[in-house]
């Protein structure tokens, strides 16, 4: 290993964070990295699928682990300072939320004898992930290439604090749409207020207590919250329509149909469900090759209580946990930023995981394993 590993991994975050890739616009970015893929991968062995580009493939003589990571940001704030490395850290759009994962990922690449490892090596990654779940670059990216469902274990470089989080949380957003009728706010009997009929969702939203959901000995919140509302044409008419957003996060092992009917339930006959966004939980990864990576990484787990592209990728039957040098506190902040300290942190771990002999004979993880394939 070059003893300037620290400083090549916090240039190769600078470098991926100075090439713009905000949401719908990581053609620039990924035009790097295939150049760079067919340039250390064989050409055949690199797929790209609109911005999103697989380097390698599972060759079904030795286990698959696959790095994952997406390579757009949310858009910049106002006043971000310039892409820099200072004081142990890269401060730029996107340092924590992923490109410090995919700088880990592409040095591995970079370092590793790909041809003597005992897992084949397998980078994915992939656009728009910030975004509606039905637009990201993955689901394209798993359909064009079904032999993706072969491998064996996903690592996904979302910000973790370098602590393995399993499973994640499900997403569903909505629109409650209430109806009345206007009228001049000093008369409000002669209409009827739209905002006001909302008062009983809103007090059983306010009401609600967090659900604890253990799974796979992880402890999962369920949570429904209001996150934006809208109403009123101007300040003296009593509204006649008012738009409530909720949204709810529901645990592995809960279905989307059954989370639409919790939403559908608190609305009742009061108002209009439109469900405008819809993500499924991931599940929990199992069985020997899972432990294994777990006892040979030696950080600590947790659940996952946000939504990632593990659920994308168990329901394409591939297993898939969050392991990422980006901290969480930093994702879509400010002047984000990585501490360099974490990203050897994160190389060095996931090195030892893959210069590892898996456990014979090699399990898949998870429920799923005898998936293949997209859904």
């Amino acid at each position: 290993m070059a003893p300037d590993l620290a400083s090549r991994l916090a240039r190769r975050t600078l470098d991926l964070v100075r090439t713009p890739s905000v949401y719908g616009d990581e053609r620039a970015l990924c035009d790097e990295i295939e150049a760079w893929a067919k340039a250390k991968f064989s050409p055949n062995r690199v797929v790209r699928v609109g911005n999103a580009v697989v380097a390698g493939r599972p060759s079904g003589a030795r286990p698959a682990i696959a790095l994952v990571g997406h390579l757009d940001t949310v858009p910049p704030h106002e006043g971000d300072p310039a892409p820099s490395i200072t004081d142990g850290r890269v401060i730029g759009l996107g340092a924590s939320d992923m490109k410090s994962g995919l700088a880990v990922a592409l040095t591995l690449a970079d370092d590793l004898d790909r041809d003597t490892l005992p897992w084949d090596l397998v980078l994915v990654f992939y656009d728009k992930e910030e975004g509606p779940h039905e637009d990201s670059g993955l689901g394209p990216l798993l359909s064009a290439c079904p032999w993706l469902g072969e491998v064996d274990l996903a690592i996904v470089g979302e910000p973790t604090d370098n602590v393995i989080q399993v499973g994640c949380v499900g997403s569903i957003h909505a629109t409650l749409t209430l109806r009345g009728s206007s009228a001049h706010s000093a008369r409000p009997w002669h209409g009827e207020n739209a905002i006001h009929k909302a008062a009983p969702i809103l007090a059983a939203l306010a009401d609600r207590e967090h659900r604890e959901v253990q799974v796979g000995g992880h402890a999962f919140f369920e949570v429904m919250s209001a996150t934006r509302a809208s109403a009123g044409r101007y300040r003296n008419v009593v509204p006649d329509h008012f738009e409530l957003h909720v949204n709810y996060r529901f645990a592995p092992g809960r279905t989307i149909t059954e989370a639409e009917a919790d939403i559908r339930a608190l609305a009742g006959d009061r108002a209009h469900v439109e469900i405008t966004d819809r993500s499924p939980s991931g599940a929990v990864p199992t069985g020997r090759l899972y432990d294994f990576v777990v006892s040979r990484a030696g950080v600590p787990v947790a659940p996952k209580q946000a939504w990632t592209d593990v659920a994308r990728l168990a329901e394409a039957g591939i297993p898939a946990l969050n392991y990422g040098p980006g901290l969480t506190a930093q994702a879509h902040q400010p002047a984000e930023y990585c501490q360099v300290a974490d990203l050897t942190h994160n190389y060095e771990t996931l090195r030892r995981v893959l210069q590892a002999a898996p456990p014979e004979p090699t399990e898949r993880a998870g429920a799923a394993a005898s998936a293949r394939g997209c859904p």
